[in-house]
């Protein structure tokens, strides 16, 4: 399948994301020739486990995501970042977990925007917001290279690409630009041919950092 980069908006220290910067981001893709094809979404549930007993504490992670890729919808994927592990499961699983209540739902997270074509790239950009809420907390970016499989191969020319899509965004002024975390995937037992869980590691890995981003911002608030 084709690789992606999961990017995350990183604010200028002493700002946060709104919905205008959103806007201009989007209205960036559209400005470099960049056609709407429609709506995408991905969600992220954070599980924590249903101890009855504390000295069972240790016997299971602290805590771990699920998610769920609008591309794979019959699929479930757990990333256990602590234990460098992923897991790819029917979409199913979800309902037997809601059942054997040995984890729950601490936090949910939807990541919805549009999709944009671009020569060989797909762009999704995207706004991250809890499920029954419009409370903005992040923008997320999705950037796909479609001729291209292989994350070392393809490394270069979506590289090139990255700075080319910061420099057309930098014209705007925004108090703050997009990061990009590349996870060690093999830490995960991911090989070079790229998969829907080598998404699944990204997106855990960005949500790691947006959560230390907001945390260090409250710090300096306090």
């Amino acid at each position: 399948m084709p690789i992606k980069w999961v990017l995350h908006w990183q604010p200028n220290a002493g700002t946060t994301v709104n919905t205008q910067i959103l806007t201009e981001v989007s209205q960036c893709v559209e400005s470099i020739n960049g056609v709407k094809e429609g709506r995408w979404k991905a969600t992220l549930s954070f599980y924590k486990p249903m101890l009855r007993e504390q000295a069972n504490a240790l016997e299971f992670p602290r805590d771990f995501l699920g998610i769920s890729l609008q591309e794979q919808p019959s699929k479930y994927y757990f990333v256990i970042r602590g234990q460098r592990l992923i897991l790819e499961a029917e979409s199913s699983i979800q309902t037997i977990m809601e059942k054997l209540q040995s984890y729950k739902t601490r936090v949910a997270l939807n990541f919805e925007g549009f999709q944009y074509q671009l020569g060989d790239f797909q762009l999704r950009v995207g706004k991250v917001v809890p499920i029954h809420s419009e409370s903005l907390r992040g923008i997320v970016m999705e950037m796909e290279y479609l001729p291209i499989s292989s994350w070392e191969k393809s490394h270069q020319i979506v590289g090139e690409f990255f700075d080319i899509w910061q420099e057309a965004l930098a014209k705007r002024s925004l108090p703050g630009h997009f990061v990009h975390i590349e996870p060690i995937f093999s830490e995960f037992g991911l090989s070079d041919q790229y998969t829907s869980q080598h998404t699944a590691v990204q997106y855990a890995s960005i949500m790691a950092q947006m959560i230390a981003t907001a945390q260090s911002a409250q710090a300096v608030r306090n």
